[in-house]
C-alpha cells in the first residue's frame, strides 16, 4: 500500500518565532501546520535533517504495535536487563507506556532487536520516515546511526498520523498517539514526545547536544502538528524545550 501524503504548504516565516531561540541563548527551529499553511521560524533550519533521537519513538511505537512485538501498551512487559544506567526510571521492567514516558532507551532497543533489521527497514520505507536509513545498528540507528529527519519531515509524518493516513492499522496509530505525554498549555494542551541527541544507553544528560519536542497542540477542538529542535548549549536548554514550544505555539495562537 503506498504512503498517502498531502503536499505541505509553502512556509510562512515568522521572525518573532526565531527570536524566541535567540532570547533563550540558543539556536533552533520551530514549525507547525495550521490548516493549509506551514508556519516556521527559519527557512533553512526547519528543513535541515538531524538525528531524531527519542522523537523517533512515536514511529517506533507504531512499528512495535503493527508487527505485534508489543500488543498491549499497558500489559506487555519489557524486562529490565539488570544493567544499572544513569536514569533511575530506566532500571526496572517497563510497559511500552512507561517506557515512552521515561524515554527509556534500553526498552526501545529491546523492541528494535525483536522487530529485526528486515522488518524495521520495510516499515521505515512504508512510513517514509525521514531518510529511512537504519544504518548504524538495529538498536542504535535513531540514536547515533544514519537516520535523519528534518522538522518539516517530522510534520509530514505527524500530519499523516493525525489523519490516521499512515499505511498501517488505525489501532496502531491510535495507540501510538495515546501513549504520548499530555501537558496543559495555555488554553489548551500539547501531546508530545521529546528527544535528546547524544543521550542514549551509554551517555547521560551531560552529553546532550540537541533536543527535540514533537507532537500535537490542541485548543478549541483544533489540533496542530508541530516540531521543535534546538541546540543544547547550556544544561537549562534541556528543560527549555517545552517552555519554548509553548511560547511558539502561543504566538501562533495554537494553545
Amino acid at each position: 500500500m503506498p504512503v498517502e501524503k498531502q503536499p505541505l504548504a509553502a512556509v510562512e516565516i515568522r521572525p518573532d518565532l526565531n527570536e524566541i531561540f535567540g532570547k533563550a541563548g540558543t539556536v533552533g527551529a520551530f514549525v507547525a501546520l495550521q490548516g493549509d499553511r506551514l508556519v516556521g521560524s527559519d527557512l533553512h533550519l526547519i528543513r535541515e535533517p538531524r538525528l531524531p533521537a527519542s522523537s523517533f519513538k512515536v514511529a517506533h511505537s507504531i512499528i512495535a504495535f503493527e508487527t505485534g512485538v508489543v500488543s498491549d501498551p499497558d500489559k506487555d512487559i519489557l524486562a529490565w536487563d539488570g544493567v544499572e544506567r544513569s536514569f533511575p526510571d530506566w532500571n526496572k521492567d517497563q510497559t511500552l507506556r512507561s517506557a515512552i514516558a521515561a524515554s527509556a532507551v534500553p526498552a526501545y532497543q529491546q523492541i528494535a532487536r525483536r522487530i529485526g533489521t528486515e522488518r524495521m527497514q520495510a516499515y521505515m520505507d512504508l512510513l517514509d520516515y525521514g531518510n529511512r536509513d537504519i544504518g548504524g545498528g538495529i538498536d542504535r540507528f535513531w540514536l547515533s546511526g544514519q537516520l535523519r529527519v528534518s522538522p518539516v519531515e517530522q510534520i509530514a509524518f505527524l500530519e499523516r498520523l493525525q489523519r490516521r493516513a499512515l499505511p498501517v492499522s488505525r489501532r496502531s496509530q491510535d495507540l501510538a498517539v495515546d501513549v504520548m505525554t499530555v501537558t496543559k498549555a495555555g488554553e489548551g494542551a500539547i501531546r508530545v514526545k521529546s528527544g535528546l541527541v547524544g543521550v542514549d544507553d551509554r551517555n547521560g544528560l551531560d552529553k546532550a547536544t540537541a533536543g527535540w519536542l514533537i507532537g500535537f497542540a490542541g485548543k478549541g477542538g483544533v489540533e496542530v502538528p508541530f516540531a521543535l529542535y534546538l541546540e543544547v548549549r547550556e544544561a537549562r536548554h534541556i528543560g527549555d524545550r517545552t517552555k519554548l514550544a509553548i511560547e511558539c505555539l502561543s504566538r501562533i495562537e495554537a494553545v
